[in-house]
């Protein structure tokens, strides 16, 4: 069919007017976008921050340059233990009882050894049919943890908990005291413990979760005398001493406890509550995964950035202190961070959920760090905002790359 000449020169103007405002409108929005750029880079004294879609960065600002990033640095944490150690992996206890009815247990670094868990290893003891346990003797020996600093603080914080083989509750303990001076226990599922009364002498009235393992010693005891309570509630009888030693050579365990939960299901409660002890023992165990016991700091070091570099990232965009990212010597790039983050994408279910967004904070003194996605459609978009400075504008930054991200705007600096 001709169309008269008349309606082509009709069509013709449509079309191109069509065009003119697409135009305008890619470039309104283009504008928007780099004023809203700039905004974020005025809050940013001393940050970077990135924003990616599938198709390419959204926005950027510092994105190579080293920050400390806090707690974020658990998702490469959390990233590294299910790909190196397997979502599948357990952690582990070996129990063994000698003719005279004296128990070892041996440790390799299981952080979820609550009461909880204690109690259900008791309870398998005595069907196996265990009914006296006299001295109790701990073997710490699968972790050495003499070959760098220490990562974390030597407070009473609870964040600050030792790490170790063989511990319990996280190496802390929650107590209750009274306007009187009366101290127990703060949760049903643990008893009263002489360490809890001894802990408590110097502590104000009221609730209390304490890091016991500022004295290596207090770790074994503690330890130690939550297994002699359980177990004598039980109705497992015995007494004798508490110690640290090791498993008689050659020794083949009366038991070996697996944990009841998986390093998948454990994830996401741990990055919930970002726990610092949690990750530094997932950390350590993928050392020893990839380099034989005894862990140390420097396997799980050597292990992790290997990894990393692995899938992607170069050795000069990350430092490695320890994995729970509470170390100010821990630096990575909004780039290198954004890298990790599309490596999670499969987890990101895993994430805390946030307004929309799926997303790991992070915070210290002068340091205040997201990292996460943004759901666009069916795409999951990875940002990272990372902050060294006093001023915390992290939420600010937020809300405006959430303004880009409903753009979707390709950044002209890509």
């Amino acid at each position: 069919m001709i169309w008269p000449r008349a309606r082509k020169r009709h069509l013709l103007i449509i079309s191109l007017f069509t065009i003119l405002l697409l135009c305008w409108q890619i470039n309104q929005g283009a504008t928007e976008d780099n004023l809203i750029g700039d905004e974020i880079s005025k809050l940013m004294r001393n940050g970077g921050s990135l924003l990616a879609a599938d198709q390419g960065i959204l926005f950027q600002h510092n994105p190579s340059t080293l920050f400390s990033p806090a707690s974020i640095l658990k998702i490469a944490t959390s990233l590294s233990a299910l790909t190196i150690l397997g979502p599948d992996y357990r952690f582990t206890t070996d129990f063994y009882l000698d003719l005279h009815h004296n128990l070892y247990i041996k440790g390799y670094g299981d952080p979820f050894l609550t009461s909880e868990e204690i109690a259900r290893i008791i309870r398998e003891l005595k069907f196996r049919g265990i009914t006296v346990i006299n001295n109790i003797i701990l073997d710490s020996s699968a972790f050495d943890l003499t070959d760098g600093k220490k990562p974390n603080g030597n407070s009473l914080n609870p964040y600050d908990a030792t790490n170790n083989a063989l511990c319990a509750n996280f190496n802390t303990v929650f107590l209750e005291k009274s306007i009187n001076g009366t101290i127990r226990s703060a949760e049903a599922q643990t008893p009263t413990l002489p360490m809890m009364i001894k802990t408590g002498q110097n502590l104000e009235p009221g609730r209390h979760r304490v890091n016991i393992s500022t004295d290596k010693k207090d770790i074994t005891r503690h330890f130690g005398e939550l297994f002699r309570s359980l177990h004598n509630q039980a109705g497992i009888k015995g007494n004798g001493d508490i110690s640290h030693g090791t498993m008689p050579p050659g020794a083949k365990p009366t038991y070996r406890h697996y944990s009841s939960k998986t390093i998948h299901e454990t994830i996401g409660p741990f990055l919930l509550y970002s726990n610092n002890f949690i990750a530094n023992q997932i950390y350590l165990a993928c050392g020893i995964k990839q380099h034989g016991l005894p862990a140390t700091w420097e396997k799980a070091r050597e292990t992790m950035t290997d990894y990393l570099l692995d899938i992607g990232l170069h050795q000069e965009t990350f430092i490695l202190e320890e994995g729970s990212g509470l170390a100010r010597q821990n630096k990575i790039t909004p780039r290198a961070m954004l890298t990790i983050l599309k490596h999670f994408k499969p987890y990101a279910c895993l994430l805390p959920s946030a307004d929309g967004a799926l997303i790991k904070s992070g915070t210290m003194e002068n340091v205040y760090s997201y990292a996460g996605y943004f759901k666009h459609n069916h795409e999951l978009r990875p940002f990272v905002i990372i902050l060294n400075q006093p001023e915390n504008n992290r939420d600010h930054i937020l809300k405006k790359l959430k303004m880009i991200n409903k753009r979707g705007a390709i950044s002209p600096n890509n």
